[in-house]
């Protein structure tokens, strides 16, 4: 296994970092430094970071932002806003996004600068729950709501299982445990429905609860701790 990938698996640094950190000679296996990206490893080996990596490591940001509508999560084009916007300098230019929310969703959009922390709610191996409000232009038939919760083909791939409750009017809870692009709204469109609004109102245990619209809030760590915030969108 290469070095940077056990890096990841292992929780000791993103692969991002192990790469940084191998190029600058702040990693060692079985007490020797390393500074080849190919290194391969076993788990037997003994791989540790260096010093000043490990304060690096402890320089860790996580956010919590309210997205409105009409900003991109990333790569915006022309004209576009980026959420990342909505946050002070000093941190916006520190983290990334942990995933995506598009432009015509609102809701709960989480940064860090922790890539490790990142890749676990990210990706799909971990299954972690994303709940959302949506609210349609109709009715979902309890029949579409057994289809959704056996799992429907979307652009060729059978989605996993949504669960799907109504929690008053036309809005409706949706848990997913993937995050493929654009989903809920491929899947009400696929049987007949509309989105009107969409709103992230979770991320596993991470829950947007009353912070605002447009408003971010600072953690301590993804593991508890009091919360710095809310606050209002850089200017």
């Amino acid at each position: 296994m290469r070095l940077q990938k056990y890096c990841s698996e292992r929780g000791i640094c993103s692969r991002r970092k192990a790469e940084e950190y191998i190029k600058k000679g702040w990693i060692k296996v079985n007490g020797e430094v390393v500074t080849e990206l190919g290194t391969k490893v076993e788990n037997k080996d003994k791989v540790e970071l260096d010093p000043r990596a490990e304060a690096e490591q402890k320089e860790y940001l996580y956010v919590l932002l309210n997205k409105p509508v009409g900003y991109v999560t990333n790569l915006p084009q022309k004209g576009e806003k980026e959420a990342k916007e909505l946050l002070p300098k000093d941190i916006r230019d520190k983290v990334h996004a942990v995933g995506r929310l598009d432009k015509d969703s609102e809701g709960l959009l989480l940064f860090t600068n922790d890539g490790v922390a990142a890749n676990r709610l990210s990706s799909p191996l971990y299954q972690h729950e994303k709940e959302y409000e949506v609210t349609v232009d109709r009715h979902i038939s309890n029949e579409a709501i057994k289809q959704y919760a056996a799992g429907i083909t979307i652009l060729g791939i059978k989605t996993k299982p949504v669960e799907v409750k109504r929690i008053g009017g036309m809005t409706y809870r949706f848990i997913l445990r993937e995050g493929k692009n654009r989903q809920i709204r491929r899947m009400l469109n696929s049987l007949g429905y509309n989105v009107v609004k969409l709103k992230r109102v979770r991320i596993a245990e991470y829950r947007l609860e009353s912070l605002p619209i447009g408003k971010y809030l600072v953690l301590p760590s993804l593991t508890g701790g009091r919360a710095r915030g809310p606050y209002p969108p850089a200017p």
